[in-house]
């Protein structure tokens, strides 16, 4: 998704952030930050306009999308900041922390479904969309956990670097 929005949006770079606390996730067991942010870096070291930030790492309390950009924006000062987004969170956005200011910060780039032609969201969140047309890949990050639990392969799903890592620490075995 990075690299067709990249291309299409015509971006400079993509910067991955993992999350430092998902407040989405508050109860679920989730890998420790440290973690997904060394997963990322392996997956993104041979594209030279992917960057791994580890800007939400370092801060207490949850990881809200709209504190992020504030940072990100007060960071990269001057620059337009796209928050590239499947479908999925495009409509489930209304209920995030802030959505108004998500959108108000950055245009929000939207992988759509094939098929799909509608990218609306409610008009008092007034964001710019842009869509991003992405070829259909059926691969999620659940159903990786699941194989790996299962002890199934997850070969050509995620970069081999990060099946190594992932082996080597025993992720996503409970």
């Amino acid at each position: 998704m990075g690299e067709e929005a990249r291309e299409q949006l015509e971006l400079e770079r993509v910067l991955f952030v993992p999350a430092g606390q998902p407040w989405r996730k508050a109860g679920r067991q989730i890998a420790p930050a440290e973690d997904r942010l060394a997963m990322l870096m392996l997956a993104s070291e041979d594209n030279p306009t992917f960057e791994v930030s580890a800007v939400e790492l370092g801060r207490a309390g949850p990881s809200y999308t709209a504190d992020t950009l504030a940072s990100l924006k007060e960071r990269y000062a001057g620059a337009e900041l796209f928050f590239i987004m499947g479908q999925d969170a495009l409509s489930d956005l209304p209920n995030w922390h802030d959505p108004a200011r998500i959108a108000q910060i950055a245009t929000l780039a939207v992988a759509a479904r094939e098929g799909d032609d509608a990218l609306e969201l409610p008009a008092t969140i007034g964001a710019s969309v842009e869509r991003v047309e992405m070829a259909t890949i059926a691969i999620s990050g659940s159903d990786i956990r699941e194989r790996v639990a299962a002890g199934r392969s997850i070969r050509y799903l995620v970069p081999p670097a990060v099946e190594a890592y992932i082996r080597e620490h025993g992720l996503y075995r409970y």
